[in-house]
């Protein structure tokens, strides 16, 4: 049979094609001399390179020595925002804490100011090269968020920078209720947010929701209110929970299912339990407290607890980095999970949303990265560099290192 083409690796890692929770995570596939073979963008079979090659006829790209992975996939980033916020790190090195810069006008609120001033060309020359770093770190597809216009104009400003975006980096939009605007207070700005998700549903400018409920941000019944409207016009769910104070987040995501809940440092026993019983996706930014210097979440505990995990960047101003293998390296480093792990929640990242994606597997888009590594337990382990030669998307090769 002929096709496109059969790429050939070292070794071939990748997560099963299914939601990865507990101790399935260690269960990755590893073909050492595998090949994939590729066919209208997507992988029409893969295996041992002498079983492919017998099977298959088309162009053969061979990476001797390396590694090859599903593509990345980063399900929580905040990517459209302008200003940076490199002073509140020396605030934070002084001892501030996150809600303190907050209260002072720094934080969220800091970065609201710009986004509203920028242009939207502006906005999005900035967001594409981020893009264009994350890419070359091998994602392939992120989750993106709005958040940092906090009222009507510049939120819809920045979903219609994410929605007019042409790059090889597949955008995930989500409308997120991210801080109560100076010039609001809690139940009006839900108010508002629950008056655009029409314009918003009509113009097809998100497909999810999230909203930050937190302490002195947003309460659970505020944000329960504001998730049951959302559902109601057909978006799907996504929260910040239990990042800074155990609000209760964990068990609203489980209560109203749904597809991830976002941070969990000071979740509770029982929520994580319920987030288990009902298949949430834990989602772990170990970037956001290695930024914040806090503590990291407890991700032992939370495999152990039988929950699925992903992992994200959080890509913001106060959590800068487009590197899912730099979290990578924090999640081995800080939370003790296994380089398997870490690949298994490339899986549960695109499952979380709703994409058949983040694997190597029959019918599956044939998005590839390739590690100069020599097997897959060099993620984690080599850290401060960038170790992926080559990203392929939808079976064509859109970025090779030099």
């Amino acid at each position: 049979m002929n096709v496109d083409t059969i790429f050939t690796a070292s070794e071939i890692a990748t997560p099963e094609n299914k939601l990865l929770k507990g101790k399935e995570m260690q269960d990755i596939v590893v073909i050492k001399d595998g090949a994939v073979a590729v066919d209208n963008g997507k992988i029409i079979d893969f295996g041992k390179e002498n079983e492919i090659r017998s099977k298959y006829s088309g162009e053969i790209i061979s990476f001797e020595g390396k590694t090859m992975l599903p593509g990345f996939v980063d399900p929580h980033t905040h990517l459209v925002f302008s200003g940076t916020r490199e002073n509140e790190l020396i605030m934070k090195l002084k001892g501030k804490k996150y809600l303190e810069i907050l209260k002072e006008g720094g934080g969220i609120q800091y970065t609201v100011e710009r986004t509203r001033a920028a242009s939207k060309s502006k906005l999005k020359k900035e967001a594409e090269k981020r893009l264009d770093n994350m890419l070359k770190n091998g994602t392939t597809t992120i989750e993106a968020k709005s958040g940092y216009g906090l009222n009507r104009k510049d939120e819809i400003k920045s979903l219609e920078i994410l929605k007019e975006m042409k790059h090889d980096v597949d955008i995930i939009p989500t409308f997120l209720v991210h801080a109560i605007p100076k010039e609001s207070n809690e139940k009006d700005y839900i108010d508002l947010c629950i008056d655009m998700l029409d314009e918003i549903k009509e113009r097809d400018l998100a497909e999810f929701v999230d909203i930050f409920c937190e302490k002195d941000v947003f309460s659970v019944q505020e944000s329960e209110r504001f998730f049951e409207a959302a559902k109601k016009k057909g978006f799907k769910l996504r929260i910040h929970a239990d990042e800074i104070e155990d609000t209760g987040g964990a068990e609203l995501a489980a209560k109203l299912n749904a597809r991830s809940a976002d941070h969990l440092l000071k979740a509770s026993d029982k929520g994580l339990k319920m987030m288990a019983t009902n298949n949430i996706v834990a989602t772990l930014l170990p970037g956001t407290p290695f930024s914040l210097f806090t503590d990291f979440p407890n991700a032992r505990k939370i495999i152990d607890l039988d929950l699925p995990v992903a992992l994200a960047t959080d890509l913001n101003p106060n959590c800068y980095t487009e590197s899912l293998q730099f979290i990578f390296s924090l999640a081995v480093f800080k939370m003790k999970m296994l380089p398997e792990e870490c690949i298994s929640s490339i899986k549960n990242g695109a499952y979380s949303l709703d994409r058949n994606i983040g694997c190597i597997d029959r019918g599956v888009n044939a998005d590839l990265v390739v590690m100069d590594i020599p097997n897959h337990r060099h993620i984690g382990y080599r850290f401060g560099v960038n170790l992926v030669g080559t990203v392929i998307k939808n079976g064509a090769i859109v970025w090779e290192s030099i």
